[in-house]
């Protein structure tokens, strides 16, 4: 199991695309791991015949343990699959091996085959539900299971249970696991291992408001996009902002470019996808490059260079009517910042009452790294590019 990046510890096996004894390249796909809710291929590092896969489909493994052997030229085959079939039948606590080769046990292999038949997110969800997907046939093409057809099958399984007892209680219970699982430990690390404070400004973004007015009917570009290109302009200016403090905190690493991570809200967790060296695009560069990463993310097919490498985070709970709320760091950033909804309100402009659009911004910053007041003249300049788009 590779390592993809300091936070990963484990992934998780979504499927094979070669079995036992088949043949393989070097370079060629040989595995897809799901890890912080990103699918990678993982290639195969050596040319040969696949002598046996050591995990199963769907299995949760240690980062640094082999996953399948691969038989060079001229080497047995079936002595080395029977050497490493006994190792893996022994009891670990990184995954679940498989006890024998796949092409041994034909049913596994059409269970296998079936399990390929669904998508990451419609196991995930049956896991969840408690849906058997055995039991359920596809609408996808190919015949593949979605999202929506375990939502079905959940439905109509929860239709035919049974009604509780008045005297019986309730407890509904899910598993944290999976991509849930992922998000708790990282919050958890990040809450334990940073000093976060938040702090809070509301800024009048009428000027934005009516940039985005005028220039909608040219490209089409969002509240979000607008802030990324303030975002990362400022991070350019306050370059502490875009700074990581190293494991032992003795340095802080100052990056050279502005790489913005967007939280997007799946139904499964959160994911931050992330436009790269955005201080170098123009607004309607990064509108195109965060819409497709939304699509790319929404439909499950991020890739790991997607999620890579982000030196700061926006989230924006404004569509839900929130104004102002603290969010907590990803793992080695120095910022994130909290955009809330564009409310039209009374206030005070140049000495009169006027209807102006008003926008509460949450930064959360580590305290080890930059100070209340650096911290708080970096959100003035972001309020000030965000009104400011053409500057």
């Amino acid at each position: 199991m590779p390592k993809f990046g300091l936070t990963m510890h484990e992934g998780t096996i979504e499927r094979f695309f070669k079995a036992a004894g088949e043949g393989v390249s070097a370079g060629e796909p040989l595995y897809e791991v799901e890890t912080e809710k990103v699918l990678y291929e993982v290639e195969a590092p050596a040319s040969g015949t696949i002598a046996i896969t050591l995990f199963d489909e769907g299995a949760t493994v240690q980062c640094g343990v082999a996953i399948a052997v691969i038989a060079e030229a001229g080497e047995d085959v079936a002595a080395i699959a029977a050497r490493y079939g006994r190792s893996a039948a022994q009891p670990a606590n990184h995954g679940s091996p498989a006890a024998s080769p796949p092409t041994a046990n034909p049913s596994a292999a059409a269970n296998a085959s079936e399990r390929r038949s669904a998508s990451p997110v419609a196991r995930k969800l049956a896991a969840e539900l408690g849906v058997n997907l055995d039991k359920i046939e596809g609408t996808g093409p190919g015949g593949r299971i979605t999202r929506e057809d375990v939502e079905r099958a959940s439905k109509s399984l929860t239709k035919t249970q049974p009604p509780l007892s008045a005297a019986a209680p309730s407890a509904d219970r899910v598993a944290v696991r999976g991509v849930r699982k992922v998000i708790a430990d990282r919050m958890h690390q990040s809450l334990h291992a940073s000093a976060q404070i938040t702090i809070t400004a509301e800024a009048d973004v009428t000027p934005a408001t009516e940039f985005r007015a005028r220039h909608s009917s040219e490209f089409d570009f969002s509240y979000t996009d607008m802030m990324i290109h303030s975002v990362a302009r400022a991070l350019m200016r306050h370059p502490r902002m875009n700074s990581r403090l190293n494991e032992n905190g003795a340095e802080i690493a100052l990056n050279a470019s502005a790489n913005v991570g967007i939280a997007v809200a799946l139904d499964e967790g959160l994911i931050v996808p992330v436009v790269s060296r955005a201080e170098s695009k123009s607004l309607q560069e990064i509108a195109v490059e965060s819409r497709a990463l939304g699509e790319k993310a929404r439909s499950g097919n991020l890739k790991l260079e997607d999620v890579h490498g982000a030196t700061f985070t926006i989230t924006n709970l404004g569509m839900f009517g929130v104004d102002a709320f603290t969010p907590i760091l990803n793992p080695g950033e120095t910022g994130i910042l909290g955009v809330g909804r564009i409310a039209e309100k009374p206030a005070v402009f140049n000495s009169t009452i006027a209807k102006r659009a008003m926008l509460w911004l949450s930064l959360t910053f580590d305290h080890r790294v930059v100070d209340g007041a650096p911290a708080a003249e970096f959100l003035q300049t972001v309020i000030k590019f965000f009104n400011d788009q053409a500057g």
